[in-house]
């Protein structure tokens, strides 16, 4: 008994090992994915097409009839030898066949392997296979008026509107996105001649652009095509009474050539039928449709286009959206479109176009920004298309003076404390100017992540300052930039008990130590769905790369679609997926610290036409060069920051621009002949007023004269001074009087 039960094991083991792939060692039958899996008995050998395909160092030598697929058998032998040499990249075993078609790249994997980690094979030409970091990308460059999708358009299943691995989109109309999964086996179902785009059924661009993308094509027809009698019910007609009561002697299904008890068919439908005396309808009658299809044209019949599309909001939003702009993304001004063409304060300028001349008012009590950014964006009747209109008010109503309420610069100053408290709030964590997405139950439910993506997309909108921010991951994990980039330890928040741990286990120098440190963290390996047993520090890395995903990812995946769902305000997320590469420095890059020269350049001259002011205005542009520089350097009762302010309300360097361009033009003197000088008078010598006496007699007063602005069109006037004291002093005077009205920063 002993020996039978112990044959029946080898024999059991022999024919599972008979069953796996030769080449990859998986048992896995899934031609979609896998390709046909082909067992030759008599070879005791069973082997995958793809693997076969893909794998480096076998070819078709031999007929289609031959072997396997025109695969030699000793080919085929020869290869899994070679590749026994060969360790797998991704489970680090032996047997990996399919490698990088760089030459200076040695990864080399199993086929399966490499499907699971983002490997792309393509299947055409000489088959050749790219590891991720070589491996081809799609890139976004479709029109500015079409909304990214958020459904796969062969499964319907909701998607990620980012392109990666995952995720691909049609060439040509760019609005068909779907999982490879997906298209893979809408390829092998449809076959050459049936492949195409399923919502713009383009077959040229978008088979080439598939097979670039890894997706195998079968040069066969399509799977619907080959089975027998499949259209044969197509063929039959219905005949059968479903009057509710059936008059006909001879039952339901009687159906006479003519007469009253011919079935008349739905004209509509076709799937519904009734005796003509059953029904009370006349004996020549022909038209006729069925209760279903009368209920569903409202009683008209002859209604059969389809009832029109009913306005619907996303299940994702929580809004109430107005009825007049009930898609805030859908319908955009048309934007430079390209590979990155266009300025950052272009694309942020257009999208301010969407600004309409209604206001909205934002009461902020004392420096609570945030909190009146929230309650703005949770108001029933919220629509962000509205221009702001903000109210400082502290417990006395006294924060601003009543000249400075529901004007540009108080909007300003709202903004630039909004984005410091967003920095500062619970949804963010990690080192200034590199915030990570914070996991907080409390905001998930109250649904913070996305009320504080909306208010970025605002602040961007309206003329805001930059983020500034966001830290590297957090902008891949939103927006696949640089795209396909895998993460490591360094883009985890630092010092936290998740960084510490996956640091340690990256830094273990040895099995041992490596498996203390899991021993200890087994809550958190448990947590992750990583807790297998390690045998080589081979296997440390890939188990590491597991850890950051499952931590920066994996359990943020509703924080990051809130949050994403509230970017998609004003369309700001579609932009930036558009153009990520031109937006990453609004994102993550800190602001640019204001200089002279930056100050300088934003301001446009304008000089006088006459000769004689010119002269004038000339040496007046060389006093306001060196007061900028003065006022950088310390050397001035002003900063740069208080005299941009002044001349345009706004707080700094805003992401999209200063509109109106800020301008300066020159204020005149008043001047007058002299008055004569009594001898011994008043004041002696040097008792004179400031000024200087010009030639031919005339008087040039420079005591009340200040900088004065026009902050609606941003127009500073620089007074005209005879030297640079006056213009100095004229210049300080105006705007630290203007300083002292405004807020201070605690």
């Amino acid at each position: 008994m002993k020996k039978a039960a112990r044959r029946s094991q080898v024999t059991d083991g022999s024919r599972k090992q008979e069953e796996c792939c030769a080449l990859c060692r998986f048992s896995d039958d899934d031609p979609a994915i896998f390709g046909e899996k082909v067992t030759l008995k008599e070879h005791k050998l069973s082997v995958h097409y793809f693997c076969l395909l893909t794998s480096c160092g076998v070819y078709q030598r031999g007929q289609e009839n031959e072997g396997v697929f025109g695969f030699l058998v000793d080919d085929i032998k020869q290869e899994i030898r070679r590749s026994a040499r060969l360790t797998c990249y991704c489970c680090k075993k032996k047997g990996a066949c399919v490698g990088c078609n760089v030459r200076s790249c040695r990864k080399t994997v199993h086929f399966p392997c490499g499907r699971k980690h983002r490997f792309i094979s393509q299947f055409t030409e000489l088959f050749p296979s790219y590891c991720p970091d070589h491996s081809p990308t799609q890139s976004l460059c479709v029109a500015s008026d079409l909304s990214l999708p958020q459904s796969c358009s062969i499964c319907l299943d909701s998607i990620s509107p980012v392109l990666c691995y995952s995720i691909l989109k049609c060439p040509s109309c760019h609005a068909s996105w779907f999982h490879r999964d997906c298209v893979q086996r809408q390829a092998h179902s449809a076959g050459l001649f049936f492949f195409r785009c399923t919502l713009c059924n383009n077959k040229e661009d978008f088979q080439a652009e598939m097979l670039r993308m890894g997706i195998y094509i079968p040069e066969r027809d399509a799977s619907w095509e080959l089975e027998p009698n499949a259209y044969s019910e197509l063929l039959e007609v219905y005949k059968r009474c479903d009057a509710p009561t059936c008059l006909c002697n001879d039952g339901r299904t009687h159906c006479a050539k003519t007469g009253w008890f011919e079935v008349i068919r739905c004209r509509l439908c076709g799937s519904g039928g009734t005796h003509r005396k059953c029904s009370g309808l006349k004996v020549d009658t022909r038209d006729w449709a069925c209760s279903d299809c009368t209920q569903a044209t409202d009683g008209k019949a002859s209604l059969v286009a389809s009832p029109r599309g009913v306005q619907r909001r996303s299940l994702l939003s929580k809004r109430h959206l107005s009825p007049i702009h009930s898609s805030i993304s859908c319908k955009r001004p048309s934007l430079p479109v390209g590979s990155g063409s266009g300025s950052l304060e272009e694309f942020l300028q257009v999208l301010g176009l969407q600004l309409g001349p209604l206001p909205v008012q934002v009461e902020v009590c004392g420096d609570q920004a945030l909190a009146a950014g929230v309650q703005l964006v949770r108001r029933a009747d919220f629509d962000p298309t509205h221009s702001l209109s903000v109210r400082f008010k502290d417990n006395q109503q006294t924060a601003f003076p009543s000249s400075h309420q529901d004007s540009d610069p108080a909007k300003q100053y709202f903004l630039k404390l909004l984005m410091q408290q967003i920095q500062e709030s619970v949804v963010f964590e990690g080192p200034d100017g590199s915030r990570n997405l914070a996991l907080d139950s409390q905001a998930l439910r109250e649904d913070l992540y996305f009320d504080i993506g909306c208010l970025l997309a605002l602040s961007l909108v309206h003329g805001g300052p930059p983020v500034g921010f966001f830290s590297p991951a957090l902008y891949q994990c939103l927006f696949n930039y640089p795209p396909n980039q895998p993460l490591s330890v360094t883009h985890m928040t630092p010092d936290t008990h998740f960084t510490h741990q996956v640091s340690r286990m990256a830094e273990a120098e040895s099995v041992d130590e490596l498996k203390k440190v899991m021993a200890s963290s087994w809550e958190y390996l448990e947590l992750s769905g990583c807790n297998r047993p390690i045998s080589s520090l081979e296997e440390r890395d890939a188990l590491v790369e597991d850890l950051v995903n499952f931590t920066v990812i994996t359990r943020m995946q509703l924080p990051l679609q809130r949050f994403r769902a509230g970017l998609q305000t004003l369309g700001v997320f579609d932009q930036v997926q558009l153009f990520p590469s031109v937006f990453y420095s609004v994102f993550c890059e800190t602001a640019v610290r204001l200089t002279a020269q930056t100050v300088g350049q934003i301001f446009t001259i304008n000089f006088s036409s006459q000769e004689d002011r010119l002269n004038r205005e000339t040496p007046v542009i060389t006093f306001w060069r060196h007061f900028l520089l003065e006022c950088e350097v310390g050397r001035s009762s002003i900063s740069l920051q208080d005299l941009l302010r002044f001349a345009t309300g706004a707080e700094g360097l805003q992401a999209s621009g200063l509109l109106p361009p800020p301008s300066i033009s020159f204020l005149h003197p008043v001047i007058s002949s002299p008055p004569e000088l009594e001898e011994g008078g008043r004041g002696g010598r040097g008792g004179r007023k400031k000024g200087a006496v010009r030639p031919g007699g005339e008087m040039w007063r420079d005591e009340g004269l200040f900088p004065q602005r026009e902050l609606s069109s941003k127009h500073l006037l620089l007074p005209v001074t005879s030297s640079y004291q006056a213009f100095k002093s004229s210049m300080e005077q105006a705007i630290s009087h203007h300083v002292h009205l405004l807020p201070t920063e605690s």
